[in-house]
């Protein structure tokens, strides 16, 4: 499986499963089918209501809805759904900025106006072959955005949910874990799960190291790297689901 070396804010590599260009393109596939069965729907009826066909302003009003959610589909969408648009959600891929963030408005914004250019000035040859000759799999507007397309996969075992309850008479380790942020602790969560697939210990002590320096904490003796990444997970949840 091909993935994506992401950067996070903290400076840890993760790798991500990557979006193909046969996802990409069945996704897009996918949206214009929806628009193509909303444009008959639209069509039969207004042409029942008698719209279409008559005189002044007025019969050119559905054309102009459906041309604005056309043009604004993909930008809407991905603000508002996650960075996913419908197709995209059916194929289980999504939109993230390669710092490891939620993309910002700003590079919905920019890879949106970009379309410009992937489809519309190079039909469609633009974003194909960029998509298929970059390392991140990215087309033109994802370049100048800061952006790629990943899979997601539904974590719905247990052991793989990030914030999940301790024990009540746990004792947290470190008395200073809330200063981490929900995003820190999942990126952790997300180290130990690499870890456990790869075994790669380098992952686990530049993060332990990352998140020690932040807390400015010292590893206890007799706890490694690992012990202490997951000992972090546990104190977070226990403080936290105390604060709820």
């Amino acid at each position: 499986m091909e993935t994506v070396k992401v950067n996070t804010s903290q400076h840890v590599d993760i790798d991500y499963p990557v979006a193909g260009l046969g996802e990409r393109v069945s996704a897009r596939l996918i949206d214009f089918g929806i628009f193509l069965l909303v444009f008959i729907v639209f069509a039969l009826v207004f042409q029942m209501m008698g719209v279409f066909g008559g005189n002044g302003i007025i019969s050119y009003i559905p054309l102009i809805i459906y041309a604005v959610g056309f043009v604004f589909y993909d930008l809407l969408f991905e603000i508002f759904m996650n960075g996913q648009s419908i197709g995209k959600r059916i194929l289980k891929i999504k939109v993230i900025s390669l710092d490891g963030a939620q993309p910002s408005l700003g590079q919905y914004f920019i890879r949106w106006v970009f379309r410009i250019v992937d489809f519309v000035l190079t039909q469609w040859l633009g974003a194909l072959i960029c998509v298929a000759v970059t390392e991140n799999k990215q087309r033109i507007g994802d370049i100048v955005a800061g952006t790629t397309l990943i899979k997601t996969v539904p974590r719905t075992q247990f052991q793989h949910i990030a914030f999940h309850p301790v024990a009540e008479d746990y004792t947290p380790v470190f008395a200073n874990v809330n200063e981490l942020s929900d995003r820190d602790v999942e990126l952790i969560h997300e180290v130990l799960n690499t870890y456990y697939k790869t075994r790669n210990h380098h992952l686990v002590y530049h993060m332990a190291g990352k998140i020690a320096n932040h807390l400015n904490i010292t590893l206890p003796n007799g706890m490694n790297e690992l012990d202490f990444l997951s000992t972090l997970v546990k104190d977070y949840n226990q403080v936290t689901s105390r604060g709820v």
